[in-house]
C-alpha cells in the first residue's frame, strides 16, 4: 500500500461529491425529506408515513434525481406519470417532484452555503502532488456550481455530473457507468482505479465496475452496509488513509 492508503497499482481517484468532498448530503436528505413529506401529506392526510433516514438510504442516496423519485414511490406503492425534464417543481410527476427536490436544495445552498471536508479536499491535493490523476463522479446536476462554491473545480482534471451523464446517456448509480466513464477520459481502466463514495448505490457501482480499490465515507454510521455493498476499506475521513490529509 502506499501512503495513500491506496494498492501501488491505483493511478486515478474517482470522487462522488456529496458527503465525500461536500457536506451536502445533509442538505440533499432535507430536501428530498421537506419534499416527499408535503407529497405524502396532501395525499394521504395527517396520518401519512413520513419519509425517514432508511429512505434516503435505501432508495434515493446517490441516484440521479428521477431515479429515486421513481425507486421511492414504487416503495410505497405509488405511480406517477413521467412527466418532462421541464415540469414545473411539484408538478405530480417523476420529473415535478424531483424538479421539486432540486429547487429546495439550491434554495438550502444559496441560504446556508456549502461546506467542503478539508480533509478530503488536503487528500486529493495530495494525491496530485504524487501523480495521481483526479475526477469528479456525482449524480448532481449542481456539481460545477459546488466545486465553484468551494474553490475546487480545478482539483479535478475530469468532471462526470448528471450534466455529462444525460449528454452521453449514462445511466446512473447504482450502474458503474459514469465512474467507468470518468476513468476512460482519464486513459486508465477500472482495475488502475480507486472510487470514494459514502452511499450505498456508490459502493454497488464500484463494485460492478471492477475497480481497483472502493473506498467508503462512512458519515453516519452504516460502515457495515457499506462493506456488504463493496467497500474494500471504510473510513470516517480520508485523513484515516494517509498522505497530509
Amino acid at each position: 500500500m502506499t501512503d495513500l492508503g491506496l494498492p501501488e497499482d491505483i493511478k486515478a481517484c474517482l470522487f462522488d461529491l456529496d458527503g465525500v468532498v461536500t457536506k451536502t448530503a445533509v442538505v440533499h436528505a432535507a430536501a428530498w425529506k421537506e419534499m416527499f413529506d408535503a407529497f405524502l401529506r396532501a395525499r394521504e392526510g395527517e396520518d401519512f408515513r413520513p419519509f425517514d433516514d432508511q429512505d434516503y438510504d435505501q432508495y434515493v442516496d446517490g441516484l440521479p434525481r428521477a431515479d429515486g423519485v421513481r425507486a421511492f414511490l414504487a416503495s410505497r406503492g405509488i405511480q406517477l406519470p413521467e412527466g418532462s425534464a421541464d415540469d414545473p417543481p411539484g408538478a405530480e410527476t417523476v420529473n415535478g417532484l424531483g424538479n421539486r427536490k432540486n429547487a429546495l436544495v439550491l434554495e438550502k445552498i444559496r441560504t446556508d452555503g456549502v461546506e467542503a471536508y478539508d480533509d478530503t479536499l488536503a487528500y486529493i491535493r495530495e494525491a496530485r502532488a504524487q501523480g495521481l490523476r483526479t475526477a469528479i463522479v456525482s449524480s448532481s446536476a449542481n456539481c460545477r456550481d459546488v466545486l465553484r462554491a468551494i474553490d475546487a473545480e480545478d482539483l479535478f482534471d475530469v468532471r462526470v455530473d448528471g450534466v455529462v451523464a444525460k449528454e452521453r446517456k449514462l445511466p446512473g448509480k447504482p450502474r458503474p457507468d459514469t465512474f467507468l466513464a470518468a476513468a476512460e477520459d482519464l486513459g486508465l481502466d477500472a482495475p488502475r482505479s480507486a472510487v470514494f463514495e459514502d452511499a450505498l448505490a456508490g459502493m454497488d457501482a464500484g463494485r460492478a465496475g471492477g475497480f481497483g480499490y472502493v473506498v467508503g465515507l462512512d458519515r453516519v454510521g452504516q460502515a457495515d452496509a457499506l462493506y456488504e455493498h463493496g467497500a474494500h476499506i471504510v473510513v470516517k475521513g480520508l485523513a484515516e488513509l494517509g498522505g497530509h490529509a
